[in-house]
């Protein structure tokens, strides 16, 4: 039997076997959001205060039991399409969503997918490590919720940046040491680029550079990650990261 399947990051949708449920049919822009919103907090009952503060952060509607109320109507129909298992209840002024004990969700998958990657890889298994790692980076290179603002969504945001930053050394590191520096080089490049204030990844983009034989690389990668952090942190790079730029520095002489 096909296992339900949500995905709250990229188009949020809900998948079983052939049905297919898109964000067209999830009640517009507030479905969407509430239902990114309870399946992401699916672990605990959500209060009606609460969705309703999420769904309208600013000004709720006058009649805020009824549009609640129709919201919930259409993503009861929409999981009941996909899996007739599936159920929003609403008891006691809570909310929650019903699914079956088997049921993949992408938030959740990629941070499974973290730990057994990591698991792997101090195990030994970089075959295992690369596989977790390639499913986790495919989700959270996803946006989620593009187009929103919240302050639960930017916390979502940052743990989904988090996990793709890990996941991205993890595929770095395997690649470089199967020989395949360009591919570790663009893998730690990324990682950069989203966290440009953390130094782990100046530090594998020099090595990274340095085992492709591209010492002038791997030393402009050390003066961008000064500059940077003189002109906003007002400071240097740590001793670790100045070490491995002078044990490059050291080897070209």
């Amino acid at each position: 039997m096909a296992t339900l399947r949500i995905y709250v990051t990229g188009r949020v949708s809900i998948e079983h076997g052939e049905p297919l449920v898109s964000e067209r049919e999830l009640a517009g822009r507030q479905g969407r959001i509430a239902f990114a919103f309870l399946a992401s907090e699916r672990q605990r009952p959500i209060t009606k205060d609460e969705l309703i503060a999420v769904v309208w952060p600013d000004a709720p509607p006058r009649e805020i039991e009824t549009a609640l109320s129709a919201i919930l109507s259409k993503l009861r129909a929409a999981l009941k399409k996909a899996a007739p298992a599936a159920a929003v209840e609403v008891r006691s002024g809570m909310i929650e969503l019903r699914l079956p004990s088997d049921v993949w969700i992408d938030l959740e998958h990629a941070t499974n997918a973290i730990d057994q990657a990591e698991g792997a890889l101090r195990g030994g298994d970089s075959r295992g490590a690369w596989s977790h790692a390639v499913a986790l980076v495919t989700i959270a290179r996803r946006p989620f919720l593009p187009g929103e603002e919240a302050s639960w969504i930017e916390a979502r945001r940052t743990r989904l940046r988090s996990l793709l930053v890990r996941g991205l050394h993890i595929l770095s590191q395997i690649t470089a040491s199967n020989g395949e520096h360009a591919l570790a080089v663009q893998y730690a490049t990324e990682i950069v680029e989203l966290e440009p204030f953390q130094e782990t990844g100046y530090r594998l983009l020099m090595r990274m550079h340095a085992h492709m034989g591209n010492r002038g690389e791997a030393l402009r990668v050390f003066a961008k990650c000064r500059e940077l952090f003189r002109d906003e942190l007002g400071a240097d790079p740590s001793q670790e990261t100045e070490r491995v730029f002078l044990e490059i520095l050291r080897a070209g002489q």
